[in-house]
């Protein structure tokens, strides 16, 4: 008797091409489908003004991204207050020329920046799989993880060299302040990145600075050591990036994870983080870019977020 194949090979020839079309739509159409997003937080002392603050993440830059970089460079067009920029600019060692190119506009304005660990090192071609199971076995980067061997050293000293020649300030493992227009001042407090164990909490230990008119820590990665470090101590904000907002994301689910210990449904957007019986408010951006070895996004396009800050109740 004659086997029947017809119709397995046809759902077989029908899973493999919605597998096509939708690896086309991540990496052809969402991954460059900028969008910006718009977020009220309710973080300063009474009768302050409202503060925009730009927050851009996670660039991941290669060269010759154009629509990238044309895009970046449009967003000076919002004349925030301040723009804070929370690492992983790089995806390329050849690319600081184009991120500073693209970043040019916006250094125009008051900023901050902390490094990620792309910054310092290149991505490794990696199977996404890999990701899930260190969930499963809850291990992130270098935390739990055996050090990064054979990697390519980004040359993130320009970068840097860069962002303070325009006068902003440099949050690795450091405290600073900066005054805006209308002689507001703004205190701020920054970790390296705990996603390889760069994070020195004890150097900048203090909590907010009661002498400027707000305060608040910045990370590139949400990691709860440094969550709980910055709650615990009083800050109203926390902005980190890092997450991708899970970079493959299922409709209508979300993300399956994080790339660090913080929980999928405080991936992205704004979220509050509790410890010791105190809050802050955090945003983790999703970023708008990807790993160069995995150039895909998918329900989960790339972005920067204005976020303004407003007085509280």
């Amino acid at each position: 008797m004659r086997a029947r194949y017809g119709l397995p090979l046809k759902i077989g020839a029908g899973v493999t091409a919605l597998g096509a079309v939708g690896i086309a739509y991540a990496a052809g159409f969402e991954a460059r489908s900028f969008r910006l997003r718009r977020v009220t937080v309710p973080v300063l002392p009474r009768g302050m003004r409202p503060l925009r603050v730009l927050q851009v993440s996670d660039i991941h830059m290669v060269c010759g991204q154009r629509k990238k970089r044309a895009w970046l460079q449009s967003l000076a067009g919002l004349r925030p207050d301040l723009v804070v920029n929370t690492g992983d600019n790089l995806s390329d060692p050849n690319g600081v020329p184009e991120v500073v190119d693209a970043l040019g506009p916006l250094m125009e304005y008051p900023g901050v920046y902390v490094f990620g660990s792309n910054d310092y090192y290149g991505p490794k071609l990696r199977n996404p799989a890999r990701y899930l199971f260190e969930k499963a076995q809850g291990r992130h980067g270098l935390n739990g993880n055996a050090p990064a061997v054979g990697v390519v050293h980004n040359p993130w000293e320009g970068l840097r060299d860069a962002f303070d020649a325009a006068g902003w300030l440099g949050l690795n493992n450091t405290r600073g302040r900066l005054k805006l227009d209308g002689g507001l001042e703004l205190a701020f407090t920054g970790l390296d990145d705990p996603h390889i164990k760069r994070d020195r909490y004890e150097k900048v230990a203090g909590g907010p600075d009661k002498t400027a008119d707000f305060s608040m820590a910045v990370v590139h990665a949400p990691y709860l050591r440094s969550l709980d470090a910055f709650t615990t101590e009083g800050y109203p904000l926390i902005l980190a990036g890092h997450t991708h907002g899970g970079q493959l994301c299922i409709p209508f689910y979300g993300a399956l994870v994080t790339n660090c210990d913080i929980d999928t449904d405080r991936v992205k957007g704004l979220s509050t983080h509790e410890s010791d019986c105190l809050v802050s408010y955090l945003h983790v951006s999703a970023g708008c870019g990807t790993n160069r070895y995995t150039p895909v996004r998918f329900a989960c396009p790339p972005e920067a977020t204005l976020l303004t800050l407003v007085a509280r109740d």
